[in-house]
């Protein structure tokens, strides 16, 4: 075992044109993120926007959350060029770059509007790009590469990361300006173009869905009456929850929290943070290629849940530059081998013929501690301190590690087959149970539809629309947790 763990990731990286599709299309994937988000936050502070409205321009970033409402067209029809996925990600990548160009010729200032409209189109075509490549990956990997596939999708997307965020602003502020910027960018997406181009259409050896609506139907009907459904929504809900606690304020717990320069936070936190992260990611797609996916989890899951505990020290101990590097490199070299091995799972468990349906959908579950998690963050901080905090980000953890531990022979089966067996057991009440979880993941949307609409027009918002959002998630929260009782029930009665 000890030679194993001290080769370098790198040499199980074979330079194959599969590797540089990944890494273009990676990057390709990652570039969009940015643009619509923080540097455009920057780009408007910088013009004198006023906060609230670069407060509701965070709002585009839904698309991203929301994906999997429109992924079953890309399930469903194919572009006469270029296959089934490719030619998805041509159009997408296309119309990126001339979305992302036309972004670059707006003055904020004059044409907010216009703004608003052009990033929320980037983020809708940024968003299914990732439906296809997703499909895409989960067509062309076997097994024994995904985690591999993993590793490299996150490098390529973490470095465009880099370049739309903090090269884009150090270019904007030095040298090229802001308009200036958005062309450099939308000409670095003909990467993805190229990626695409070089990319093998994945052999099409089952039939996609035969009209739209069993491209809606089917992929959710598929999987919601597998064995175990309900726990491998909890699992991918919560495996990564407390990482996504411990990063949720960092950047403000080392300025704030530990009175670090800005400079010296966006230095560490950033470009260090990045590198732990890409070899993280690596490293943990070199070790499945020899560990099973449940092993990998469970030392991986292990591994990001103690490294909150670096954090933790870091307000018990004297503040240092050199402290804070070690606590920013080693949480997200371990956040990064639990990516690699939280997206391996995702790709294992989407059924071919709805790959873009269904990875939608479960991408969409996993994001939302990452989305969500940031109100109760701040909650927690001000009601236990940093150091209360960091301790409970480690108890986060814990829900998920459980829920792996009950799903062992359900994620051990995967290895084996890419068959999913049926339920047998207590059908009336899991039918019932998906009723009220798609009920309430519906109506919550509702809500979520109507409190932007009442944004858009500067309207009084409705008294329904915040009990509707908060009641609907606790419907589609009680459902879950009586699937996962169903789940445990019918594993021990199938005992």
């Amino acid at each position: 075992m000890q030679p194993f763990i001290m080769t370098s990731p790198l040499r199980f990286i074979t330079f194959s044109r599969t590797t540089w599709v990944l890494l273009l299309l990676g990057f390709s994937s990652g570039l969009p993120l940015a643009l619509t988000s923080g540097t455009l936050q920057a780009w408007m502070t910088v013009e004198n926007i006023d906060l609230k409205t670069i407060g509701f321009f965070s709002m585009v970033g839904q698309a991203y959350v929301f994906k999997f409402l429109w992924a079953p067209m890309m399930d469903r029809y194919s572009l006469p060029f270029t296959g089934r996925r490719r030619g998805w990600l041509a159009v997408c990548q296309l119309l990126l770059i001339l979305l992302i160009a036309l972004m670059g010729t707006v003055n904020p200032n004059s044409g907010l509007l216009l703004l608003a409209i052009l990033a929320v189109a980037v983020a809708f075509c940024s968003a299914s790009q990732d439906i296809v490549f997703d499909a895409w990956k989960t067509d062309v990997l076997s097994t024994e590469e995904r985690g591999n596939g993993a590793a490299l999708t996150v490098l390529g997307y973490r470095l465009a990361m880099l370049v739309s965020g903090g090269v884009a602003l150090w270019l904007a502020d030095r040298y090229l300006g802001w308009h200036n910027i958005y062309f450099l960018m939308a000409g670095l997406m003909l990467l993805g173009l190229i990626g695409t181009l070089l990319a093998k259409e994945p052999e099409q050896s089952v039939a996609p869905p035969l009209s739209l609506r069993h491209a809606v139907v089917d992929p959710l009907k598929d999987f919601f009456t597998r064995s175990n459904t309900w726990l491998m929504i909890t699992l991918i809900i919560f495996y990564k929850l407390g990482d996504a606690f411990a990063g949720a304020l960092s950047t403000s717990f080392l300025i704030r929290g530990l009175g670090f320069s800005a400079g010296d936070v966006g230095l560490v936190n950033k470009s260090l943070g990045l590198v732990a992260t890409i070899i993280g990611a690596l490293y943990g797609g070199a070790l499945m290629r020899k560990w099973s996916l449940y092993r990998a989890l469970m030392i991986f899951g292990i591994a990001q849940a103690l490294s909150n505990l670096a954090y933790w020290v870091l307000t018990v101990i004297p503040s240092h530059l050199w402290s804070m590097g070690s606590a920013v490199f080693i949480e997200n070299l371990c956040g990064g081998m639990g990516t690699a091995a939280a997206v391996a799972l995702l790709m294992s468990l989407c059924n071919r013929r709805f790959s873009a349906t269904q990875f939608a959908l479960l991408s969409a579950l996993s994001a939302m501690g990452r989305v969500y998690v940031g109100p109760i963050a701040g909650w927690l901080v001000e009601s236990w301190h940093w150091s209360g905090f960091y301790a409970f980000t480690v108890i986060a953890s814990l829900p998920g590690l459980l829920l792996l531990r009950a799903a062992k022979t359900s994620l051990l089966r995967l290895a084996d087959t890419t068959y999913f067996a049926p339920r047998r057991h207590y059908a009336f009440a899991y039918s019932l149970t998906n009723r009220g979880f798609l009920l309430g993941a519906l109506m919550a949307t509702l809500g979520l539809i109507m409190m932007l609409i009442t944004y858009l027009f500067d309207t009084a918002a409705l008294p329904l629309t915040q009990p509707l959002i908060r009641y609907s998630l606790l419907v589609a929260a009680l459902a879950t947790v009586v699937g996962v009782m169903l789940d445990i029930l019918s594993k021990e009665k199938a005992a």
